[in-house]
C-alpha cells in the first residue's frame, strides 16, 4: 500500500491531469481526492464484473486496465485500455445500470474507488460543479468520445526468452536502442537475487522514462512472473530454425492470470546474413499473437519496424491499380525513401499488387520498372470467350518466374494483395500462400482474365470492390484491440483516373460502326469500346467508394497521370518521374 500522504499526492495530480475532472476548482478536486480510498490489483485479477451492481467508480492511479467482454459461446472480445489519469464506471454509478463490461487489470495497479456512498455526500456539499462534470462524463460516453488523460505514463515491454537467453537479451538491447530514438528508455532485467521488487519502484520508473524494457528468465520464475505482470505488451523471442512447439514457459505464462489481456508478439531471430526469413504462419499454431516480426541479428531497420508497430507508428503504403498509370506508385517510393519515411507494410491491388509484391520482395526500384514494363508488353493470348477473353497462361508464367516459390509471409516486409471473391461477394485479403498467385488473382479483371482458384472460390482484380484497399491495410496496421481506428499512417496512392464516360445526348444506342469510326475521326466525340466498358465496369465499386476510402488514409496521393493512356507502358520513366516530382510537392506539405 502507498502511504496515505503519497497516495492523495498521486490521486491529486490525475485529477489536475483528467480532461473532464481538472476542470475542478481547487476546493472540489481536494474534496474529491479526500473521499477516494485506495485498491491495489495484481496484474491479471478483474477490478469489475460485467452484470455486477455499479456501486462504485475509479480512477486508475498507476498501471493499467481492459475492458472486455465474453461472447456466448465464450470467446473473449478485447476492448479499449483504461491508463494511468482515467476514470472507469462512472456512468454505471450516475445512472444506477449495472456493468457492462468486464474490466481487468492488465499490470499491477493503484485504483482510487469512489464509493456510491462518498459519490451521494460530494454531490450535497458540491452540487454544481460535481453535476456539470459528470454530465459531461455521460454526453462523452453517449458519443463515444474518448477522453485520453494528459499524464505521462510509460509504455511497458517485456521480452521473453523462448530457447537462447541470449537472442532475448540482443532483441531487448537492440529494441531499447530503437525505442531511444522516440523517447527515454530503461532496460529492467532480473535482480541479483531472487526477490520480489516492490511495486513503487516501477512507477517510479514508469514517471521517469516514456519506455521500459523488461527482460525475463528463461524460466518461469518470480521475476519473470513479476515483469510479465509489470508489462503492457509481451515480446516472445525464438531463433529461426528453433521448435515450434510451445515450450514450458509460454504454457506457464499462459496459466497467469490476465494473460489474454496482454498483446502479445513474436520476434524470429535470423543470422545477419539471413537471405530469406522464416516463414512466420506455422508459429502462430496454438499461440495469441498479433504478429510475428522476422529480424536480422544487427539489422537496425529490422528493430526500428519492430518498434514502430510495438509503439503504433508503423507506416502502411496502399498502391492502387491503374494499368501503365501504376508506374507513377515507384516515383511516389523513391520520394518516401528520400524524405526517410519508412514503409513497413505494403499492400496493392491489380498494378500496385504487382509493384508492391517486388517491393516486398526486396528489388531496388529501378529494377521493379524495367521487370514491370517488360512483364507488361508480353501481350496474352486470346482464347475460346467461355470464361474470359483471353487465356492468362501467359502471365501467370512469368509472374512464376518472377517469384517463384516465395510464399507471402516468408518476406522481410509484410505484404498483401487484394482481390475481389466473386464466390463470397467480398474483398479477400492474400497474405499468405504464394505470393506470385496473390498477384496473379489481383490482376485478373473480370471477363478479360479467367479468375483464379483459390481454396474453391473464384478470385479478379479487386478494383470491382476497392480499387485502393485502404480498409484492408487499416485492418492490419491497427491492433486488434483497435481494428475500426487502427494504429499508425496509411499513405494511400490512387492512380485511377476520374474520366468522364458520357456520350452525345443525341446518341439512341452504341454500335460498332460509329465506334469504330471514332477511332479514326479527329475532334469527333469517341464512343467507349469494350475495354473502355470493361474497365470501368471492373473499377465502378472503387469509384464509388472512393470518398470513403480517401476517409480512412492519413495522406490520399493522386498523382496527375490523367494524360497518360492505360496501356503506356513505354512511357514508365514519364510516368514515374510525374509521381516522384508530385510526391516530393506533397510531402513537404506534411506535418513532419
Amino acid at each position: 500500500m502507498l502511504e496515505r500522504e503519497m497516495f492523495h499526492a498521486r490521486v491529486i495530480q490525475v485529477l489536475r491531469d483528467s480532461r473532464v475532472f481538472g476542470s475542478l476548482c481547487e476546493a472540489t478536486l481536494n474534496a474529491l481526492a479526500a473521499g477516494l480510498q485506495q485498491q491495489d490489483v495484481r496484474g491479471g485479477n478483474m477490478v469489475l464484473e460485467e452484470g455486477a451492481p455499479a456501486d462504485s467508480m475509479l480512477f486508475v492511479v498507476t498501471g493499467r486496465l481492459r475492458v472486455s467482454r465474453r461472447k456466448p459461446e465464450g470467446s473473449l472480445l478485447l476492448y479499449n485500455e483504461i491508463r494511468s489519469g482515467e476514470s472507469v464506471g462512472e456512468v454505471g454509478l450516475i445512472l444506477g445500470q449495472p456493468r457492462t463490461a468486464d474490466v481487468t487489470a492488465v499490470r499491477d495497479s493503484t485504483l482510487a474507488v469512489l464509493s456510491r456512498a462518498d459519490f451521494e455526500a460530494l454531490l450535497v456539499q458540491h452540487p454544481l460543479e460535481l453535476n456539470r462534470v459528470f454530465t459531461q462524463v455521460i454526453f462523452d460516453h453517449l458519443r463515444h468520445t474518448t477522453q485520453h488523460a494528459k499524464r505521462h505514463q510509460a509504455q511497458a515491454f517485456v521480452v521473453v526468452p523462448l530457447c537462447d537467453g541470449a537472442a532475448a537479451t540482443e532483441v531487448a538491447r537492440a529494441l531499447m536502442a530503437a525505442l531511444a530514438r522516440m523517447g527515454t528508455v530503461q532496460h529492467i532485467g532480473p535482480p541479483a537475487a531472487e526477490t520480489h521488487v516492490h511495486k513503487h519502484h516501477f512507477d517510479v520508473l514508469e514517471d521517469q522514462f516514456d519506455f521500459l524494457v523488461y527482460e525475463a528468465d528463461t524460466s518461469p520464475s518470480a521475476w519473470t512472473r513479476q515483469a510479465f505482470r509489470q508489462a503492457d505488451q509481451v515480446i516472445f523471442v525464438a531463433s529461426a530454425g528453433s521448435p515450434l512447439e510451445l515450450n514450458a514457459l509460454e504454457q506457464s505464462l499462459a496459466a497467469e492470470p490476465g494473460f489474454s489481456m496482454k498483446r502479445q508478439h513474436m520476434v524470429l531471430l535470423h543470422p545477419a546474413q539471413a537471405i530469406w526469413p522464416e516463414a512466420r504462419r506455422p508459429w502462430r499454431a496454438g499461440r495469441s499473437l498479433e504478429r510475428v516480426y522476422p529480424v536480422r541479428s544487427g539489422h537496425a531497420a529490422d528493430y526500428a519496424r519492430l518498434a514502430r508497430f510495438l509503439t503504433g507508428r508503423a507506416v502502411g503504403v496502399v498502391l492502387g491499380g491503374g494499368g501503365a498509370r501504376g508506374f507513377a506508385h515507384l516515383g511516389v517510393l523513391r520520394a518516401l525513401h528520400e524524405a526517410q519515411i519508412p514503409v513497413d507494410v505494403v499492400g496493392g491491388n491489380s498494378m500496385g499488387a504487382l509493384i508492391g509484391a517486388q517491393y516486398a520482395y526486396g528489388l531496388p526500384l529501378e529494377q521493379i520498372r524495367e521487370q514491370t514494363r517488360k512483364f507488361a508488353e508480353g501481350g496474352e493470348r486470346l482464347t475460346l470467350p467461355v470464361i474470359s477473353l483471353v487465356s492468362g497462361q501467359r502471365v501467370a508464367r512469368d509472374l512464376r518466374l518472377m517469384f517463384g516459390d516465395t510464399q507471402i509471409d516468408a518476406l522481410w516486409t509484410p505484404y498483401f494483395a487484394a482481390a475481389c471473391n466473386l464466390t463470397t461477394a467480398r474483398t479477400t485479403v492474400q497474405e499468405n500462400g504464394l505470393l506470385w498467385r496473390a498477384v496473379l488473382a489481383s490482376n485478373s479483371p473480370a471477363g478479360l482474365f479467367p479468375p483464379v482458384v483459390h481454396q474453391g472460390e473464384l478470385l479478379v482484380d479487386g478494383a470491382i470492390l476497392e480499387n485502393v484497399p485502404v480498409e484492408a491495410m487499416r485492418m492490419r496496421l491497427g491492433t486488434p484491440l483497435e481494428r475500426r481506428n487502427g494504429n499508425g499512417t496509411i499513405i494511400a496512392i490512387d492512380v485511377d483516373v476520374r474520366q468522364d464516360m458520357g456520350v452525345d445526348v443525341a446518341l439512341q444506342r452504341l454500335s460498332v460502326r460509329q465506334t469504330v469510326k471514332g477511332f479514326f475521326s479527329r475532334g469527333a466525340r469517341a464512343t467507349p469500346g469494350i475495354a473502355d466498358i470493361l474497365y470501368r465496369a471492373g473499377h465502378i465499386g472503387g469509384l464509388n467508394q472512393r470518398s470513403a476510402t480517401m476517409a480512412q488514409a492519413d495522406h490520399y496521393l493522386e498523382p496527375p497521370v490523367a494524360d497518360f493512356p492505360m496501356m503506356a507502358y513505354r512511357r514508365a520513366d514519364e510516368i514515374a518521374e510525374l509521381g516522384y516530382r508530385y510526391a516530393v510537392e506533397q510531402i513537404a506539405q506534411w506535418t513532419p
